[in-house]
């Protein structure tokens, strides 16, 4: 085992490879596509696939590939490797947002107005009949590192390493088409879109095509660790996550007469404390749980009671049973604390466009496997044992049907200030890369060795 990984490694890092895994990585770079929108990607996979000769399924899940490599040792196991396609957007830059707001008095409009004066460089436009026509530019939270290859698409980046992702399994296909000959088993491919909050695993899923897959692995550039090390822990890893929105509607008047309004803001108030609890004290402290109200808003005159509030925000939890729970108290506290204040209640999960992902839990046997293949490939102290971390990711999808197991691969310069992933200034050392593609290669072959039939096992011996 630790004599195939090192020469796997020593082969990625070999200049030709390795200069060529870093220019995929600086193409896809140079373009990032947001999910479900990764034409470009996409190509540029499908047609690095046709060169190695790799035969693949497309479109999946709209804008997916899933490469499949048959061994020539016989039939035997089927092992996923997996990597996300798509970036993460940020807002525009310099570009002019028309904004229409309903107003019902000249007193109304003309504080939107003032209200969009102080929060923006440009002025206003004429108001027209009741609706108040408002333009003001926005700053673009572009890539700020200063390279060669930055971002070109205006408001977009890859700022979460996917691009990394991708150039590492395209490095492995190499590697394995290489081998394919030898392999006692089929490896697949997946490119998957739509990582960021579109849960495109759970399309891949779906469409059926791993649906004869014994076991998936997946890497995800991690910025704590430096590059040449890895890292993971069994079970629970990775939160389950959902994002919540509430609207709390009561009924507007002036602010001098309270008494004859019903003020939605004192009752959204109320129940944004009253949310604080579910962690606080209905949660064991043992387990991992977020609720986060990241906004609310409500009128925008300073003497007017607004009729609605509207509040939004994340909760996550390690279980899903716990993210479960969290949606159910969310929209009864949200609901009773409304009522409480004579208001209505609307909750929100937004389940269809943007689905709850589930706890990353590992697998403990596709764990070990991956840990002995790292430790022989980097050696046992660049295998880390990592905390669990509350950020979530739709590899979930894939861990609740498939054994699977989810690793970080280092990227930080050693002696370097690191900048973490979504921020506009994320750099990766890329001599991470032949490692992601090493170790990719090596997990998939030492599974169909592992699991092969005995009389595979004894051709390939």
């Amino acid at each position: 085992m630790a004599e195939l990984g090192r020469e796997l490694l020593e082969e990625a890092r070999a200049p030709e490879l390795a200069a060529w895994v870093r220019g995929l990585r600086r193409r896809i770079h140079q373009h990032p596509e947001l999910a479900f929108q990764e034409h470009r990607t996409s190509a540029l996979v499908r047609a690095e696939l046709d060169a190695l000769g790799v035969p693949y399924a497309w479109p999946v899940a709209r804008t997916g590939v899933v490469g499949t490599i048959v061994g020539g040792a016989g039939p035997g196991p089927v092992f996923a490797l997996r990597a996300d396609m798509d970036a993460a957007a940020h807002p525009g830059s310099g570009r002019r947002i028309k904004k229409e707001i309903e107003c019902r008095d000249l007193g109304s409009i003309m504080q939107t107005l003032w209200l969009f004066r102080i929060q923006s460089r440009n002025g206003t436009v004429p108001i027209r009949k009741s609706t108040a026509t408002a333009y003001h530019t926005i700053r673009t939270d572009l890539e700020m590192v200063e390279w060669e290859f930055k971002s070109k698409e205006d408001g977009m980046m890859h700022a979460c390493g996917h691009d990394a992702h991708v150039a590492m399994l395209l490095g492995a296909a190499k590697l394995l088409q290489s081998r394919k000959d030898g392999l006692a088993g089929t490896v697949k491919l997946v490119f998957q879109p739509a990582e960021e909050g579109h849960a495109g695993g759970y399309h891949v899923l779906r469409e059926g095509v791993l649906d004869d897959v014994d076991a998936i692995f997946a890497m995800h550039v991690d910025t704590h660790l430096p590059a040449g090390a890895v890292g993971s822990r069994p079970g629970p890893f990775l939160a389950g996550a959902a994002r919540f929105t509430a609207t709390v509607t009561g009924k507007g008047g002036h602010g001098a007469t309270p008494h004859a309004a019903v003020d939605p803001i004192v009752a959204a108030s109320s129940a944004i404390l009253s949310l604080q609890q579910l962690v606080a004290r209905e949660t064991d402290p043992l387990q991992g749980a977020v609720v986060s109200v990241t906004f609310i808003r409500g009128g925008e005159a300073f003497n007017v009671i607004p009729e609605s509030v509207t509040l939004g925000g994340t909760l996550r939890s390690m279980t899903t049973e716990g993210l479960s729970y969290l949606m159910r108290r969310i929209r009864e506290v949200v609901e009773g604390q409304a009522a409480v204040g004579r208001c209505a209640a609307t909750v929100d999960f937004m389940e269809d466009e943007l689905r709850p992902y589930p706890a990353t839990v590992n697998d403990e046997g596709v764990y070990t496997h991956v840990k002995a293949v790292a430790e022989g490939m980097l050696g046992l102290a660049n295998v880390r044992l990592s905390p669990q971390i509350m950020a979530a990711e739709d590899f979930g999808f894939y861990a609740e049907k498939i054994p699977a197991a989810f690793f970080g691969v280092g990227v930080r310069r050693v002696g370097e200030e690191m900048h973490h992933v979504h921020t506009p200034h994320l750099v990766i050392d890329e001599d991470a890369l032949p490692v992601g593609a090493a170790l990719h290669a090596a997990v998939a072959i030492e599974f169909l060795n592992k699991h092969a039939s005995p009389v595979q096992a004894l051709s390939i011996d």
